[in-house]
């Protein structure tokens, strides 16, 4: 086992399980709750700049680490805001990118070693201007001059407070929720829960609680990483072993899921963000190869490898409730007055 899966095998164990060590890193963890609290009230009351960029910003972020499934909802906001009317840009921090200092425009074919994989995903399945950088608020300001965007979808700007903001849903994780309820590194958190109090929305990935709006993923056809070879139904698939790969914040959402639909799973879990390369897929037996569809982004360039002759990749669309719709629409409104 490698030294990343023994690491984040242990955070498991930490954040979401029991564990003495938890309690031994409480005082960390609460430190830490207070610098970002004090960073927070800083930002609001002015000390620090928030920096407008003349359009409604809405930011999708978490609180907790990892994924949990935001960008299947940045994907959906994008959409929705285009029946709208709306001329939507997506901004990112390009994570599993390079250098970003300085704004760079995501195109479908970009490297997503330079502008991150989940950037190129987005600008891939939505069609509209993304552009990335540590600093989001320029990434924004470019959006906006130079395509000509009217509002923003900021990705993962939950804590990127330099960006001033209109709209903050947060999406919570259903399974796991918020672990122990601590924050780094004692817990998974990047905030107290105290910061729920002040955003918009409240999105479930999963079964929600009261006050939350449920988000179901939607599988869509599996889909060959190289060819033009017809897509196929998971129904086709009941039955089959296969390597399920996964690089995403929660590999055990994505393996749960292929075990619904009746696959006979044998799971290779990477860290989020993970740069593939041919030495992940030398498996012992001989099996097709399932994918997320970010990671396929990135397995692209790996044409060569054997075992990817046979690889396919699942995408998935996020499903909102209606009651999402009815409070987005709300907020939207009241921008324009």
């Amino acid at each position: 086992m490698s030294l990343v899966n023994r690491l984040t095998g242990f955070l498991q164990q930490l954040w979401y399980e029991q564990s003495v060590w938890a309690w031994l890193l409480a005082p960390l963890g609460y430190a830490y709750q207070a610098g970002m609290a004090l960073r927070d009230g800083c930002y609001r009351s002015g000390i620090l700049a928030m920096h407008p960029v003349g359009v409604p910003v809405i930011v999708v972020g978490n609180l907790s680490v990892g994924g949990t499934g935001k960008t299947p909802l940045v994907l959906w906001l994008a959409a929705y805001l285009t029946e709208r009317g709306f001329k939507p840009g997506i901004v990112s921090r390009g994570y599993g990118g390079g250098d970003l200092n300085r704004p760079q425009q995501v195109r479908v074919d970009s490297d997503p070693a330079l502008v991150g994989d989940e950037a190129v995903l987005m600008a891939r399945r939505s069609g509209c201007p993304v552009a990335v950088c540590r600093k989001r608020q320029l990434a924004a300001r470019g959006l906006v001059e130079h395509a000509g965007c009217n509002i923003i979808i900021s990705d993962d700007g939950l804590q990127h407070l330099a960006l001033a903001r209109d709209i903050e849903i947060v999406v919570i994780d259903g399974q796991r929720r918020f672990g122990n309820g601590l924050c780094l590194p004692a817990g998974p958190l990047r905030e107290g829960l105290g910061r729920l109090r002040h955003v918009h929305i409240l999105v479930c990935n999963g079964r929600g609680q009261r006050g939350e709006h449920e988000m179901q993923y939607q599988q869509q056809q599996l889909r060959p990483l190289f060819g033009d070879e017809a897509t196929e139904s998971l129904a086709d698939w009941q039955g089959k072993r296969v390597h399920a790969v996964a690089g995403i914040g929660n590999p055990q959402r994505f393996f749960s899921s292929l075990k619904q639909h009746g696959l006979l799973v044998v799971p290779h879990a990477r860290a989020d963000h993970h740069d593939f390369t041919a030495a992940d897929f030398n498996f012992d037996e001989d099996l097709p190869i399932i994918m997320t569809e970010k990671d396929a982004v990135k397995c692209a360039r790996l044409s060569t490898v054997p075992a990817l002759q046979n690889a396919w990749y699942l995408p998935v669309t996020a499903s909102l409730a209606k009651t999402f719709e009815y409070r987005l629409n709300h907020l939207l409104d009241e921008l324009r007055t």
